[in-house]
């Protein structure tokens, strides 16, 4: 009985990890309004990723990574009405609205270097937003490049130490390929940073974020929570544009 035990766990582990990218991204189409936007086409690997675009001329930019099942063309119109004078850049992760190939943490780092190099030839004040997901990439990118402002939006310390809370019974950080450490960059951000974390998150947990938190420099990101708001509801949630401003 103990050897047929551990081999049905060792096969569950088996299907966990060649499965594993299947629970982190779940691509979306691009599907919102078309609004004032345009795409842009960037080359990165010989894979088509896609930005959606709204154009300004002068200084401010903002980059936008969105969370795992986002489309981030309906986050556009509240960004653009809420930055009227930043140029605005949202990615499209690969395998996502329209872009080519398949996402991975490697991936996602690499095409985000390629954008922030594309707007920071064009704007000299950059602002990166990441959302769930995209404050891993957001993170790393801040850490490894000067930049204006990070805001950081329901964030974790590690999709490792996410993924223990949620899965205890598999030993998760052997399993994982993207673990997407954002502890372990967060302490060479020095673009002031402010954290947006929700009262009622259920995907992360207050602790997954209050760790992040703790990592920075000191001086470097404020902490706020976002009263009544859970992990999908926190940007529709009042002032919170407001707070990012």
């Amino acid at each position: 009985m103990a050897l047929i035990l551990m081999l049905t766990y060792l096969a569950l582990c088996g299907i966990m990890y060649w499965t594993q990218r299947s629970f982190l991204y779940f691509p979306q189409p691009a599907t919102g309004s078309s609004g004032p936007e345009r795409i842009l086409d960037l080359r990165v690997d010989d894979v088509r990723v896609r930005v959606s675009v709204r154009n300004r001329e002068g200084a401010d930019a903002l980059v936008y990574f969105g969370g795992n099942a986002e489309d981030v063309t309906r986050s556009l119109d509240d960004y653009a009405q809420a930055f009227p004078d930043h140029a605005i850049y949202m990615l499209h992760y690969r395998g996502y609205g329209g872009s080519t190939g398949a996402p991975s943490e490697a991936a996602l780092h690499r095409d985000a270097k390629v954008l922030l190099d594309l707007v920071k030839s064009r704007h000299s004040r950059v602002m990166l937003v990441g959302r769930s997901l995209g404050s891993g990439v957001a993170v790393r990118l801040a850490a490894e490049n000067p930049v204006e402002r990070l805001v950081l939006i329901t964030p974790y310390d590690s999709i490792v130490n996410v993924g223990r809370e949620q899965f205890p019974w598999l030993p998760v950080g052997w399993l994982l390929k993207d673990r997407f450490e954002s502890v372990r960059w967060a302490p060479a951000v020095k673009a002031r940073t402010l954290i947006l974390m929700a009262e009622r998150d259920e995907i992360i947990a207050a602790e997954r974020t209050r760790a992040l938190h703790r990592t920075f420099a000191s001086g470097v990101a404020s902490l706020e929570v976002v009263p009544g708001a859970d992990h999908n509801s926190i940007m529709g949630s009042t002032g919170v544009f407001g707070r990012m401003r």
